[in-house]
């Protein structure tokens, strides 16, 4: 047999493509068995956008009354994302509330955030905001249009004429009217809608849309334009949202709506699925982010992050998993598995900043900061007296969990209370702290805050809170001086009032009670227990 000598730079050749072709053969290998699970995102992310800048997905979703607002995650896969940013820091100025539907948006290396807010002492409106970067940081242009009753939902899209166009809706279900789809040119240079706005599409009050049709997403294909929208009761335990198509030749002209519609409703894995939008991978495959509702956690998540592939039908109609609904588990699209562990939040505060994710009521900014691996947090100055007027909050991902933090009593000022709650706003929370060398469990419904039990506190300079949810609407609460062994304090309490109409519950580290209050939190950890 013929010996073959190698050289050294022609045996690292080798090895190279060796290698390569042995990495290659695993990625085949892994996308065949490959799956993921659906919610891709846990936690409150409702109306989610999602884009493909190369190799990497950003998207982002509604923050509603929560700020920072929108939040930006960052995904390789579709499957495991993590928050990367925020779009706004701080709040525009023009606006108050209702941070809703953001669309993020590329052309031509410009990004762009298309947005709802509420103007100061006006409607709800549609804006833009735009960065050279897809996590920012964005530039605001304000708002584009507010008519009376509110515009909301804009989507951004070229004509079969290359002219572009914003389409949104008019928020005629408020007041009991029409919902109308408007679109209308947009001047690029200029940042302003131009022109004359033109109806596209309405409700069907007779049909599954109910009173309303909303969240526009269009695509162009085969010589059709096709609009992905959702109908009826997008929120809370009544909703019956669901998701549809129609198609039209030109984008201002007549559009078809599919006599199959909804080809997403809910089933056994999500409740009231809809408002998302499309993205394309390399390979020209198509998968729709979108938001549900967990059944088995009914509201007090929130609208989660789902992720579907569309498929279309021999005469061109868009098809979602057959209109059989969500997908539980699926072929992962990139051949990466689904997470191994259930969703874990963990932040020990050992950073110089904030990590992203933290929330705070976008009315209510209260003062922080990191030292000495504790998070110091107080009210803003108009709501020190307020026993729960400084909140930090983190979303909850799932309805049974168990949350632990630790405060610095030792540092605690007469009067003051610093502790840990299950929170839906601010004027429905429940929870419990340490004030006075007392543990006090409270609950506040409709903004009536009242105390419910009163403990003596165990005796340390530092104290750890744990607060324990059951199928989302029990809670429990207990106290420890070594974070090991716990002992209960209060009752179990029903927190079924806690979910706001749009959003999910947090788990909020809490601060209040007296003027110039403040307290000091080693740590927050939240770990499901179901």
């Amino acid at each position: 047999m013929k010996q073959v000598k190698y050289s050294g730079a022609r045996l690292k050749k080798h090895l190279a493509v060796f290698f390569v072709l042995l990495a290659a053969a695993f990625e085949v290998a892994a996308q065949r068995g490959a799956t993921y699970r659906n919610p891709v995102q846990a936690g409150d992310y409702p109306d989610p956008s999602v884009i493909r800048v190369g190799k990497d997905f950003y998207a982002t979703a509604t923050s509603s009354e929560w700020g920072p607002e929108f939040p930006i995650l960052h995904s390789r896969d579709l499957v495991n994302w993590n928050i990367v940013g925020v779009v706004f820091p701080k709040r525009p100025d023009w606006s108050v509330g209702n941070y809703w539907a953001p669309e993020i948006w590329q052309e031509n290396g410009k990004f762009y955030i298309w947005y709802v807010a509420r103007r100061k002492g006006g409607p709800l409106c549609i804006a833009v905001a735009t960065a050279t970067k897809p996590t920012g940081p964005y530039t605001d242009h304000g708002a584009l249009e507010c008519q009376e009753v509110g515009s909301i939902d804009a989507f951004p899209i070229r004509d079969e004429n290359g002219k572009l166009f914003v389409v949104w809706k008019e928020d005629g279900n408020s007041v009991g009217a029409p919902t109308p789809l408007w679109a209308q040119e947009f001047d690029e240079n200029r940042m302003k809608l131009v022109g004359r706005r033109q109806q596209i599409l309405r409700n069907d009050p007779n049909s599954w849309e109910g009173n309303l049709v909303e969240g526009p997403y269009i695509l162009r294909r085969d010589g059709y334009f096709y609009m992905f929208y959702s109908g009826n009761a997008c929120c809370g335990r009544g909703c019956n949202y669901a998701m549809g198509v129609a198609r039209s030749r030109t984008l201002l002209g007549t559009w078809e709506k599919y006599d199959q519609n909804p080809i997403l409703k809910g089933n056994e894995t999500a409740n009231c699925p809809g408002h998302g939008t499309i993205v394309t991978l390399e390979n020209g495959r198509a998968f729709m982010l979108y938001h549900a509702y967990d059944p088995k956690d009914v509201n007090y998540v929130g609208r989660q992050a789902y992720l579907d592939e569309v498929n279309w039908t021999a005469d061109g109609w868009a098809t979602i998993n057959g209109g059989r609904g969500a997908t539980k588990t699926a072929p992962a699209p990139l051949g990466v598995a689904e997470r191994e562990e259930e969703y874990r939040f963990v932040d020990e505060f050992n950073a110089p900043t904030l990590r992203f994710g933290w929330q705070w009521l976008s009315n209510s900014i209260p003062t922080y900061r990191i030292s000495s691996g504790f998070l110091e947090l107080s009210p803003n100055r108009s709501e020190g007296s307020n026993p729960i007027g400084g909140i930090m909050a983190y979303y909850t991902t799932n309805g049974s969990y168990t949350a632990t933090t630790q405060i610095d009593v030792s540092r605690l000022r007469s009067g003051v209370i610093a502790g840990l709650s299950a929170y839906g706003d601010g004027e429905n929370a429940l929870g419990f702290g340490v004030q006075n060398n007392k543990i006090v469990v409270w609950r506040r419904e409709k903004n009536n805050h009242r105390t419910l039990s009163t403990h003596d506190a165990p005796r340390g300079n530092q104290l750890f809170l744990r607060l324990t949810a059951r199928d989302g609407a029990f809670y429990s609460f207990s106290v420890s001086t070594d974070g090991r062994t716990f002992r209960t304090v209060g009752s179990e309490q029903n927190g079924d009032y806690l979910p706001p109409w749009d959003r999910g519950v947090r788990v909020a580290m809490t601060v209040g009670g007296a003027e110039n209050a403040s307290a000091r939190f080693g740590f927050l950890r939240i770990e499901p227990t179901r």
